[in-house]
């Protein structure tokens, strides 16, 4: 009875990883890279404005636009250019009486699957940090946000990357198929969030530099090598001996997991995010790493 449920249990995780597998193509076309819009206080009434939109190629970008408060005029006009597959403009704006209390929204936000990371910039030193998204396409300007606000921001995008990061699901769900006992199977999840965590906070401080369009496609044939592996693991005979990533799967994951790290804080830098989020997403995916173990781990005890 017990080896029914194990097959039922193992069938029943391949069939999910092929759906998300045929899922994929479509929440891929979620646009990683936020747009991010800076405005850093000069004076008491202006501004300098920087905003950053995700290129769609070589003079393509999101049909993403800021409108400030009625009260803001431009001082100077924005200048916008194209570069690393982003399209970023500057200008200058004056606001009678600052900024608190206005509303800022960004045009088009509603129509795309991205969001929009805002930053202010106060002249004493404060901050204000924002994280729109499609349902929320503007915010009003508070006078003195509270530094929580700031933290849960970033764990909000630190969170959602790791849930809809699909690639990185896919590849830490296939070699969950590959891994026998509760043990392997934490070890193998840590060492994937540990590298992935390293590699982002490295990447995102500046002292790694890699292309993001290589680490893409690695990530990609990652994801087909565990679909190699499932496959060989599942006609080998008992008599021949395991391959290394049944034997040692945290190794495989971890070595995948610097690669899936800097793919992300590729597209982050290509569109000028602050460090803080390499930070949230760290924690972000501790606690993604929680949740994972112990869903699998009742799923053993269900399966047994």
């Amino acid at each position: 009875m017990k080896v029914v449920s194990r097959v039922s249990y193992l069938v029943t995780r391949i069939v999910f990883f092929c759906q998300l597998a045929a899922f994929a193509p479509s929440v891929f076309a979620h646009e990683v890279r936020p747009a991010y819009l800076e405005l850093h206080q000069t004076g008491a009434e202006t501004y300098d404005v920087l905003w950053k939109v995700p290129g769609q190629g070589e003079d393509l970008r999101l049909g993403l636009y800021v409108q400030l408060p009625e009260s803001c005029s431009n001082l100077i006009q924005p200048r916008g250019a194209f570069a690393a597959n982003a399209y970023t403009e500057r200008w200058s704006v004056q606001c009678a009486g600052g900024l608190s209390g206005g509303t800022i929204r960004i045009a088009g936000l509603s129509a795309t699957l991205t969001d929009v990371l805002v930053r202010i910039e106060r002249v004493e030193g404060s901050s204000q940090i924002i994280r729109l998204t499609p349902a929320i396409p503007s915010f009003v300007v508070e006078a003195a946000p509270s530094r929580m606000e700031i933290v849960r921001t970033y764990l909000f995008l630190g969170i959602e990357h790791i849930v809809t990061g699909v690639d990185h699901l896919l590849f830490v769900l296939g070699l969950l198929l590959l891994v026998r006992g509760f043990g392997k199977m934490v070890k193998t999840v840590s060492a994937f969030t540990v590298a992935h965590s390293v590699t982002l906070a490295l990447a995102t401080l500046g002292f790694v530099h890699v292309p993001s369009l290589p680490v893409e496609a690695v990530i990609a044939l990652s994801i087909v090598f565990v679909a190699k592996e499932i496959l060989r693991s599942h006609s080998r005979t008992p008599s021949s001996e395991p391959n290394l990533t049944e034997r040692q799967p945290w190794l495989v994951a971890f070595s995948f997991g610097l690669l899936h790290g800097l793919g992300f804080a590729g597209g982050l830098s290509e569109v000028g995010l602050p460090e803080g989020i390499a930070v949230a997403t760290a924690i972000s995916g501790l606690a993604a790493v929680a949740a994972t173990v112990r869903n699998w781990r009742h799923g053993y005890v269900l399966a047994d």
